[in-house]
């Protein structure tokens, strides 16, 4: 029982510090949360939805399928388009001066939870590798370890993403419209930025692969 309280309070450190990094998923959550309370909860039940699936494929060996480089630039592409469709209609929604106040989603908060996290290349590599690691350790410890390390893991993307989520819906309650502006253009900058890197990535390890193939590796 001690062995299995150590590892989840390591697993609960760890798994705050990739919660926590910058990413789409707080660019948006921030983004959403300025209008829609309980946009982060949404957000993590889409990104659960992924997330348990994952933790159970990598555990059966899909882990070289996400090494795949047609894969990891298949990802990058398709995770750098969506954020810059998410950062126009952001854009475009705050360029009209009566848009109705309705969260920043692409068809909702969990379906976008479900696309940030499956379109994030840097998110599946952390499960092929630092994650890979911790589930191993909890599947060692037992099938119960398992679900506890699976559960305690996406408590720490709810928690802090409904924090995120109420801190900026607050946060625009107070200081007014303007503000609230302000966070979205922010964000919006953000996405991009996030996408140049997803495709800039993307397009190197293209490079990568198709000079690989002419020189017959």
């Amino acid at each position: 029982m001690t062995e299995l309280i150590i590892f989840l309070a390591g697993a609960v450190v760890i798994s705050l510090s990739g919660v926590m990094a910058p990413g789409p998923i707080t660019a948006v959550t921030i983004s959403t949360g300025a209008r829609n309370r309980h946009a982060g909860a949404l957000i993590a039940i889409g990104h659960a939805i992924v997330e348990f699936p994952l933790m159970l494929l990598i555990m059966g060996g899909a882990k070289k399928l996400f090494e795949l480089s047609t894969v990891r630039i298949a990802i990058g592409l398709a995770g750098g388009l969506f954020l810059i469709a998410m950062a126009i209609q952001i854009i475009r929604s705050e360029a009209k001066p009566d848009s109705p106040n309705k969260p920043y989603t692409y068809k909702g908060p969990i379906l976008t939870g479900i696309i940030l996290s499956g379109g994030n290349p840097y998110f599946l590599v952390w499960w092929a590798t630092i994650g890979l690691a911790l589930a191993t350790k909890a599947r060692q410890l037992g099938v119960l370890a398992f679900g506890l390390f699976a559960i305690v893991h996406w408590l720490c993307d709810l928690i802090w993403l409904e924090a995120l989520s109420w801190a900026s819906f607050k946060g625009s309650a107070l200081l007014g419209k303007r503000a609230q502006r302000y966070i979205l253009l922010i964000c919006s900058i953000a996405l991009l930025f996030i996408a140049a890197v997803f495709i800039y990535d993307a397009g190197g390890n293209l490079v990568r692969l198709i000079i690989g193939k002419n020189n017959g590796l």
